[in-house]
């Protein structure tokens, strides 16, 4: 009875220790399982200074290593349509002609809000310079061809304009960034909308293109008097002086993290309703014009169900945790509203047929 008594004294006393140990093992099994799992994806080069930062610090807490191409969202959207990637980037968002003709169901998925910039290389210049849109749509349409044009002068008294053409660069890529900067101009020119128009590649009346948001950043650099639109981002990174756009208000908005986010702000309610809604020209008072979301692109019905689950949790980590990076970078973070359409659409994620289960 004693040598009974002592063994189920041990047993009870050694059983915490069991337990723990076997917790242990399941999570060296789980974190080898997640390192085993990799997930692929190209598209947007706007979101990509904030998405090679998220992507760094997901693999170091997971395990998990996601390949991104930061190749412009016309090619993003080319891919996941190919079936080549796990999920595409885009800052445009898929108009519903365009959502039929993908293979399956594709849901957007936003990820942050971030501005474009029109950035400049005018050396003489010491105070920001200036921009209404009609000044910003002339250049563009080839009808203000000198820095010290009437229209431009006008919204910058005082200031001491170069007599020097203006070299417009633009995207020679399909691009998302090019569709928020072109949306924009649709929106505030008539002229714009009905001869050019709105897309990810446009035919562009005058300038020359540089292949991404690093081409174009490039191509201000080396060339003075020239003007181009790139992400925040990247005119911080290259220290470019960057154009105040006057708004919707009359103001003339710096763009910054503030001025960003009043324009997610101010379309809240209408994003709720569809992701998809431009946040470009905002009627807030403060709001910068020339803003956007971008997108993550993800088929509905998933096939690999571990990459499913994989891609199912960064996502739910990226608009969460991944969101308090987001300002470091110059993005806005998501209005909530606009959060919560994310889950929503989290839990229709699916593998044949069924509901992708998320693993922590």
């Amino acid at each position: 009875m004693k040598m009974r008594t002592i063994r189920n004294r041990m047993s009870r006393a050694m059983a915490p220790v069991m337990l723990l140990a076997s917790i242990a093992m399941l999570a060296v099994s789980f974190g080898s399982a997640w390192a085993d799992v990799s997930l692929t994806g190209a598209g947007a080069t706007f979101p990509y200074p904030l998405y090679s930062k998220w992507f760094d610090m997901y693999n170091k807490q997971t395990g998990i290593q996601i390949n991104y191409q930061s190749i412009g969202s016309g090619g993003g959207i080319q891919q996941i349509k190919a079936g080549t990637v796990d999920f595409g980037a885009s800052d445009a968002p898929l108009a519903n002609a365009r959502l039929k003709e993908m293979p399956r169901t594709v849901i957007h998925f936003p990820t942050v809000a971030g501005a474009v910039v029109l950035a400049y290389n005018l050396p003489s210049l010491k105070e920001p310079l200036q921009l209404t849109p009609e000044a910003v749509a002339g250049i563009y349409m080839g009808k203000i061809t000198m820095w010290n044009d009437k229209k431009i002068a006008a919204a910058n008294p005082g200031v001491a304009l170069p007599g020097a053409p203006i070299l417009p660069v633009h995207r020679s890529d399909g691009s998302g960034t090019t569709y928020i900067f072109v949306s924009y101009l649709s929106a505030v020119s008539r002229e714009w909308k009905d001869l050019v128009g709105a897309n990810t590649s446009v035919s562009w009346p005058v300038g020359i293109g540089g292949k991404g948001n690093e081409g174009v950043a490039g191509l201000i650099r080396q060339t003075p008097n020239s003007i181009g639109y790139v992400e925040l981002a990247y005119a911080k990174q290259n220290n470019f002086a960057v154009a105040h756009v006057q708004n919707s208000s009359g103001k003339f908005i710096e763009p910054t993290l503030a001025s960003t986010t009043a324009a997610a702000a101010g379309a809240a309610a209408a994003l709720a309703k569809d992701v998809r809604t431009p946040i470009v020209n905002s009627p807030a008072p403060d709001a910068y014009p020339i803003a956007g979301l971008t997108y993550l692109l993800v088929y509905q019905e998933q096939k690999d169900e571990a990459k499913a689950r994989a891609l199912r949790d960064f996502i739910a980590w990226a608009i969460s945790d991944g969101q308090e990076v987001a300002e470091s970078l110059d993005y806005a973070k998501l209005p909530q509203p606009v959060v919560q359409v994310d889950e929503a659409n989290l839990m229709k994620l699916t593998v044949k047929g069924k509901p992708i289960v998320a693993s922590k």
